[in-house]
């Protein structure tokens, strides 16, 4: 089943949807609003970084499968993929890009046509938002077109082996539209497509998202406990892991990228009397603080202190600082510390996006190392070397990624989250 396919949102997702589909065969339109996604792909280059991604998209261009426009046009099938933010405010879901997506689609749309929202939204979102605004075109969005929603699952890093084998959930606004949708995406995912109604569909993204936020709330709170009793956080979890049925997590900074720190709001929005996902939320969102309160007892009697904040990415070896744990640290040490100087390194993030120096550079003169994103550039860092040009020993590791043994061998007073 070749189709001619148009993918709405050329991020994260959509860039690697749209160049897997046309590795499958088909012909792919790949649309976004912004121009320059779209002029760089007709030179062949792209704005994320995605192990494998570029390598993927050239042969896709250079096969002429996939073709970047900026026009909306007919095809068989349209798949949106773009932004669902939330208001830092209210924590509610922003679906101001989903419907500017059905707008836009509205003209274009045919009798027949397969239209697959895989943002990320709140139940009910396809059924009572998208669909309605397709609606304006005239056409019924039950009897005449196939609206499904189809929720990615893929890991930043790894996202073309996992957009192709892992499962997919599937879920029509009918069982027809659900059966469609299936026979697209059968023509590139390995794993099990797992066929259900569209809110059904919606729900199992955020519960998913929500049991990981849960998790990792758990283990941040069990590192504060174990803090205020004098205990080493991440002796005892290593050592509670040894038993059969538990898997406590590692704790952190707090919880970053675009999905987990934010989808178990929709899920609060729905139902404001969820007390276990509002709790883990800010249990969560409340690390970032933690660390900058670390950090500034670190530095409490340095005068004007410089800090090389370790990392913007929200996770190791990845370019994406979305909801990153690491610009909220560097915000609340501004705002905390008067005088203070922070130097960001990150490797895989491009200075437009975030302003980072080579950590040579971020590391003269420092008061104090903060690690705060595990990139496996970061192993490579010589504790004898950094104390070499530092003016003040001192460390924060939110990770546990530094080798605490040769650190404090070399006289910093390093602590760990």
């Amino acid at each position: 089943m070749t189709k001619t396919i148009s993918v709405l949102g050329l991020g994260y997702i959509g860039l690697p949807t749209a160049t897997i589909l046309a590795a499958a065969g088909h012909t792919v339109r790949g649309y976004d609003v912004n121009r320059k996604i779209i002029d760089r792909l007709r030179a062949g280059e792209i704005h994320i970084e995605e192990p494998g991604l570029l390598a993927a998209t050239r042969q896709a261009l250079a096969s002429g499968r996939l073709e970047p426009v900026d026009t909306l046009g007919p095809a068989d099938a349209h798949i949106v993929c773009v932004p669902t933010p939330f208001s830092e405010h209210t924590k509610t879901a922003d679906l101001s890009y989903v419907e500017a997506a059905a707008k836009a689609l509205a003209p274009v749309v045919r009798r027949g046509d397969l239209v697959i929202l895989e943002s990320t939204v709140p139940a009910g979102t396809t059924a009572n938002v998208f669909a309605p605004i397709l609606e304006t075109s005239g056409l019924d969005a039950k009897r005449d077109l196939h609206v499904v929603h189809c929720p990615e699952t893929v890991l930043p890093g790894n996202t073309l082996h996992e957009m192709a084998s892992n499962h997919r959930v599937v879920g029509g606004l009918t069982p027809q539209a659900t059966a469609y949708a299936s026979a697209l995406y059968a023509t590139f995912v390995k794993g099990h497509i797992i066929e259900t109604d569209a809110t059904t569909a919606e729900f199992v993204k955020l519960a998913e998202n929500a049991f990981r936020d849960v998790n990792i709330a758990f283990a941040n709170e069990i590192a504060l406990v174990a803090r205020s009793l004098g205990i080493d956080a991440r002796e005892a979890i290593a050592i509670a892991n040894l038993h059969p049925r538990v898997r406590i997590h590692a704790p952190g900074p707090g919880v970053g990228g675009h999905c987990i720190p934010v989808d178990p709001w929709f899920l609060v929005e729905a139902a404001p009397w969820a007390r276990v996902l509002r709790a883990a939320r800010e249990v969560n969102d409340a690390m970032p603080s933690h660390v900058a309160n670390l950090v500034a007892a670190a530095v409490r009697d340095v005068d004007r202190p410089v800090v090389a904040l370790l990392g913007v990415a929200y996770k190791a070896n990845v370019d994406d600082i979305r909801e990153s744990p690491s610009l909220a640290i560097a915000r609340l040490l501004g705002e905390r510390i008067a005088g203070i100087e922070i130097r960001a390194v990150d490797p895989h993030v491009p200075v437009e996006r975030w302003p980072t120096m080579p950590l040579e550079a971020a590391l003269e003169g420092a008061d104090c190392i903060v690690l705060a994103t595990d990139h496996d550039a970061f192993r490579r860092l010589d504790p004898r070397r950094a104390a070499a040009s530092m003016r003040t020993r001192r460390a924060v590791d939110t990770r546990g990624f530094l080798d605490r043994p040769a650190w404090t061998a070399e006289g910093f007073g390093l602590d760990v989250v």
